[in-house]
């Protein structure tokens, strides 16, 4: 390079990691709350962060911005209940300009489907073309008890609303032994029925939770194995950006996916880092490390901290988690919540 040649700055510069992976796919907590309890994330009588310490949705834009600046393509927007945050849709309006300039592919969010029928054409307007609903049971007083506070009518609503907005609609069931193990068969012939992708997701050991979790842990390789002997299950290279993989049913034309974090971890083509409501970014969901992006943002109405900040987290990612679930772990294998990280 010549002596007279300014040096690239640290917007020019992607997000690789130390194993060479680039990273793309930013998920976004804008809160830890949720109007429901669910009983593999967090315990019914939760200490939700004081209000003070969230972020703002101006600040939450200005850290999105500066991802997407430096490679990252696609921002899903998670909490928590991301959709019972105050004025949430003037964040994804101010974000939807990086699909309108070609910045960002893809601008979506994962929801427990209670809030969708009030927000689904407001987030369809926003350029949101599609929406993960986490949903583990078809059946209302099931659904009530996996929940505890949840209305399984308000989310079939919601699922309705956000079809007929023409947003493509993915169910994520996590796996329960001994609750909704007996139900995937009926939740797979549903979701594809509707034209909805369903994928399958192992409970993991984020948080104090009423109860253990190896009493839920359901591993995916069983239930593949018993879907199996009814259905065919062709394997697929599809890829939506995030762990799932993916097969086609024959009998039913749709897709399944499986999120294996337990018996078959996806670390190796991991392209994520997860940023909370409070402006720790984390660079592997399993792990304890965290960059705090809420000083920079703060400190300087300059971007520059905030890129260095972000350069050195992703220059510690790790190569991946250690999860574990058995009697002899009891202990969740971190303390923060699903829901404080991002789900």
């Amino acid at each position: 390079m010549p002596a007279d040649m300014p040096l690239p700055s640290s917007a020019a510069q992607p997000l690789v990691d130390p194993f060479g992976r680039d990273i793309t796919y930013l998920r976004v907590s804008v809160t830890d709350r949720c109007d429901f309890r669910c009983v593999y994330c967090m315990s019914e009588d939760m200490a939700f962060l004081p209000k003070r310490d969230l972020l703002t949705l101006e600040e939450l834009d200005r850290i999105c911005s500066v991802f997407v600046d430096s490679g990252v393509r696609k921002l899903r927007i998670t909490g928590g209940e991301p959709l019972v945050r105050r004025d949430i849709m003037s964040l994804f309006g101010s974000l939807s300009r990086h699909l309108e300039s070609g910045a960002l592919d893809e601008l979506t969010l994962t929801t427990n489907g209670s809030q969708l029928a009030r927000y689904a054409s407001e987030l369809a307007a926003c350029g949101v073309r599609r929406v993960n609903v986490s949903l583990d049971t078809l059946d209302a007083d099931k659904f009530r008890r996996i929940t505890r506070w949840g209305d399984l009518s308000k989310v079939m609503a919601g699922l309705d609303a956000a079809q007929a907005a023409g947003l493509k609609v993915k169910i994520n069931a996590v796996a329960l032994k001994d609750v909704n193990e007996d139900e995937i068969e009926t939740l797979l012939t549903w979701a594809h029925g509707r034209g909805m992708d369903l994928t399958l997701i192992e409970v993991m050991p984020l948080g104090e939770i009423d109860g253990e979790r190896i009493d839920q842990f359901l591993p995916l390789s069983l239930v593949r194995a018993r879907l199996s002997r009814r259905f065919t299950l062709d394997a697929v290279e599809d890829r939506t950006g995030g762990p799932a993989r993916y097969v086609r049913v024959a009998e039913t034309g749709g897709r399944l996916g499986f999120i294996t974090p337990m018996t078959h971890n996806f670390c190796e083509s991991c392209n994520r880092v997860r940023l909370t409501c409070t402006g720790q970014l984390f660079m592997c969901l399993g792990q304890e490390d965290a960059a705090d992006l809420r000083h920079p943002v703060r400190a300087s109405q300059s971007d520059d901290l905030l890129r260095q900040t972000i350069l050195g987290a992703i220059a510690r990612k790790p190569k991946g988690h250690d999860f574990v679930i058995d009697r002899r772990h009891a202990r969740p294998a971190l303390r923060r919540h699903m829901s404080t990280t991002g789900g």
